[in-house]
């Protein structure tokens, strides 16, 4: 492999928090220098050189939660077009959802993902199911997933309601060393479409509480303080889960959460007219519930930010806005939509990326997501000021889904290493 040089460079390094002006030397995969001292002179003979011009090098993002259409749902997303939607974008690695058809609740589907995700751009990771078939009924064999694979295990987008089903996972789980990553959803109390509220009775719509993401979060949150497990709350999305994730990790527990980049950058007034690409499960709450989110990112309570990537074809979204299936694309427009948390002064540029790179590989115990001699050479360039107008068309999902449609944004990903390889430029 060519040795390649990114030189006059801004290094970001989330893991430390350094931000100075350097370079990276990068030698069979993996960075071999990096600082001040990597010019263009001191670059190996041979090397390939690339003067950055000022833009920030950073470690890749890591995506915890992007839905992948195989297998079953090609229609909506492959693992090709994913992977190039990644790399636009700037994510070196993302974990697939289990929730495919069949779903991945068999290490031969762990193991079908695994060496389709050979020939992708980027490194997709499996996550599989949590219950045999995501009933919520009978535990799937989780031994004998994780050897084949599968990085965590998850329902994908449902919530187990049996407490001793999921008792029973969190402590396999436990005794493997492997993460439960949960979805937050009482369903007693869910079945709405809107954050419930006067916006939601204005539109005629029906709303969905804070409650029924708090009150199955606090049972998860007892069941991980019963079990020991390793938990990760997918979403939180209000400031009642909010404290409680908050009191959770004061006491102590293995306990992490995540939060989509769309309730750090949208509020339920984005609904307008009924705008069936920013229904979103949980819904899309109040100016100051986002806030609220915004300040648990900033101090800490919040560990990730994922980019909820979720496909869906023009016949699930071009309906009545409570028939539409809620998600929305997100792999490609994840950091330009980050950064405007940075334009407003909430977080360093720093602080934002470690949500997206180094949380995520702390938290599934990968080497990347910070910037070190003899890392993996997973890397971004990018200039997070220079302006663009988002054309759906030139996406390279399958889908159009995003509620970033026609958006003046800021943040251009300008090449993409993943494993000192280009994945995109």
């Amino acid at each position: 492999m060519q040795p390649l040089a990114l030189v006059n460079a801004r290094l970001v390094d989330p893991a430390s928090g350094e931000d100075a002006p350097g370079g990276v030397l990068v030698i069979d995969g993996r960075i071999a220098t990096l600082g001040r001292a990597v010019t263009a002179a001191t670059a190996p003979a041979g090397a390939r050189i690339v003067d950055c011009g000022g833009d920030v090098v950073a470690p890749g993002l890591i995506d915890l939660r992007a839905f992948v259409g195989e297998p079953g749902a090609e229609h909506r997303e492959t693992i090709a077009s994913a992977s190039a939607s990644a790399a636009a974008g700037g994510v070196t690695t993302l974990v697939a959802r289990p929730d495919t058809s069949p779903c991945v609740d068999d290490p031969a589907v762990v193991d079908f993902l695994m060496r389709r995700a050979r020939d992708a751009r980027v490194r997709i990771l499996p996550s599989a199911a949590i219950t045999k078939g995501l009933a919520g009924e009978e535990m799937a064999e989780l031994g004998l997933l994780q050897e084949a694979g599968a990085v965590a295990f998850s329902d994908g987008p449902h919530c187990i309601a049996h407490s001793g089903v999921l008792r029973r996972a969190m402590t396999y789980a436990r005794d493997l060393g492997a993460l439960i990553m949960h979805v937050c959803e009482d369903r007693g109390l869910a079945g709405g479409v809107a954050a419930e509220g006067g916006l939601a009775s204005r539109l005629g719509l029906t709303g969905v509480s804070r409650e029924a993401e708090t009150v199955a979060l606090d049972r998860d949150l007892r069941l991980a303080a019963l079990t020991r497990a390793r938990y990760h709350a997918i979403f939180v999305s209000n400031a009642l889960s909010l404290e409680a994730m908050r009191r959770a990790k004061e006491t102590g527990l293995a306990v992490t959460c995540g939060v989509s980049i769309n309730h750090l950058t949208f509020n339920e007034n984005d609904i307008g007219d009924y705008r069936t690409f920013l229904k979103f499960d949980p819904p899309l709450r109040g100016e100051q519930e986002r806030l609220s989110l915004v300040e648990g990112l900033a101090s800490g309570v919040i560990d990730v930010i994922v980019s909820d990537h979720d496909g869906q074809d023009v016949e699930t979204k071009r309906l009545p806005f409570a028939e539409a299936a809620p998600g929305a694309l997100g792999l490609e427009t994840w950091l330009a939509a980050a950064l405007r948390l940075v334009s407003a002064g909430h977080l360093t540029l720093p602080k934002l990326l470690r949500a997206m790179s180094t949380r995520p590989a702390e938290i599934l115990g990968l080497e990347g997501g910070r910037l070190r001699v003899g890392a993996p050479a997973d890397l971004i360039r990018f200039d997070p000021h220079e302006p663009y107008v988002l054309d759906p068309a030139k996406l390279h999902s399958r889908c159009r889904n995003t509620p970033f449609d026609e958006a003046r944004m800021e943040g251009v990903v300008k090449l993409t290493l993943v494993a000192g390889e280009i994945a995109h430029a």
